[in-house]
């Protein structure tokens, strides 16, 4: 299996291309209606209303005239907008590379994943962006929110992937582990030395195909090492 291969993205809706640029207007802290309004690209009523909405899914406060986001509140706007019809590359590109990691964290969540955001290992140090656990097989995730990347770039990322997944399984007792990578910018699924790499917008699909490819993913345990 050399491309795991899914349907391209749909050209997006002008609805759904305001709920992409609204993702801009959530920062921590307060937002007026005017200034949601410039940043959406649209008149004060459709931004209010907006702001209503995504108050009545608890993303951030809203008053009336005022929104107040928090930590986290971008990442259930992104929800929102693919509930809307908004394409998850696209969405993503609103992301920072820590909300980023957020989104990936969510949609294993959303998938009956366990998750650990950010797992520190020691001795060397090594830290891992995404650990989503199910059915006794945890799933590393390394995400690469870059514009561009190189193939050499890629290759330095699966070398140094799985040896954070050999670390994982050296330090966790009974661990079979996967390393993947998940990007931003690139069209199709491929692999690197049997590491997954997968673009953001086919990411549900991967997982939902996840164990029935188990046997040509590379797969880490103490007695694969």
């Amino acid at each position: 299996m050399q491309h795991l291969k899914f349907a391209k993205p749909e050209k997006k809706s002008l609805n759904q291309k305001i709920w992409l640029d609204a993702l801009d207007g959530i920062i921590s802290g307060g937002v007026s209606v005017e200034d949601f309004a410039v940043v959406v690209n649209s008149d004060k009523n459709t931004a209010r209303r907006m702001l209503q909405e995504m108050s009545q899914n608890a993303i951030g406060k809203f008053d009336g005239q005022t929104a107040e986001f928090e930590d986290g509140d971008k990442i259930k706007a992104i929800v929102l907008a693919l509930q809307k019809g908004a394409q998850i590359d696209e969405a993503a590109e609103h992301l920072d590379w820590k909300d980023f990691e957020g989104l990936a964290a969510v949609m294993l969540e959303m998938m009956g994943f366990a998750t650990i955001r950010n797992l520190v290992l020691t001795k060397p140090r090594m830290e891992i962006d995404v650990v989503g656990i199910k059915l006794g097989v945890a799933m590393l995730i390394d995400c690469k929110h870059w514009k561009r990347h190189s193939q050499s770039a890629l290759q330095e990322a699966v070398r140094k992937q799985i040896e954070r997944t050999k670390h994982y399984v050296a330090k966790t007792d009974g661990a079979v582990a996967v390393p993947v990578i998940v990007t931003l910018y690139q069209d199709k699924a491929s692999f690197i030395d049997k590491v997954p790499i997968v673009p953001i917008f086919q990411f549900a699909a991967f997982v939902e195909e996840f164990y029935g490819n188990l046997g040509e993913i590379k797969t880490i345990g103490k007695e694969r090492q």
